[in-house]
């Protein structure tokens, strides 16, 4: 991939928050994070345009919870599509994490995300985006 140089020109403002960023995600340079700005508009506009892009959908949740298990597989079933793989980890005696990777399009990546974290006993759930590059 062919790198190109040009000059960026910044309020002090914008710099000290560019630098605080540098830092506190520990990017080695003042590039990378311009870098990682781009890409990172670059996706969010990929979700709003409804593009297809890959992701994962993090649940955690009380696997005594009654009818829990049974919501969240029939809702997986109706997405079965959209779902590259799901993992299972017993994180103590009450809670499980599930990981489900998933691949379509942005809009019914967040219906099948929105339908898991909604069950009743989701502790907590999220859905994360990123193109498929």
């Amino acid at each position: 991939m062919e790198v190109k140089r040009f000059g960026v020109s910044l309020e002090n403002e914008l710099l000290v928050e560019l630098d605080r960023l540098v830092g506190k995600k520990q990017f080695p340079n003042r590039s990378q994070a311009i870098r990682y700005l781009i890409k990172k508009f670059s996706v969010e506009d990929e979700w709003e345009e409804d593009k297809n892009v890959a992701g994962a959908i993090v649940l955690v949740y009380d696997h005594h919870k009654r009818e829990l298990q049974t919501k969240s597989t029939d809702i997986q079933h109706n997405y079965h599509d959209l779902i590259l793989s799901v993992q299972h980890v017993h994180l103590d005696h009450h809670n499980c994490l599930e990981t489900i990777a998933v691949k379509g399009k942005a809009s019914k990546l967040k219906s099948l995300a929105d339908k898991l974290i909604a069950i009743k006993g989701v502790k907590h759930g999220e859905l994360v985006m990123t193109s498929q590059m």
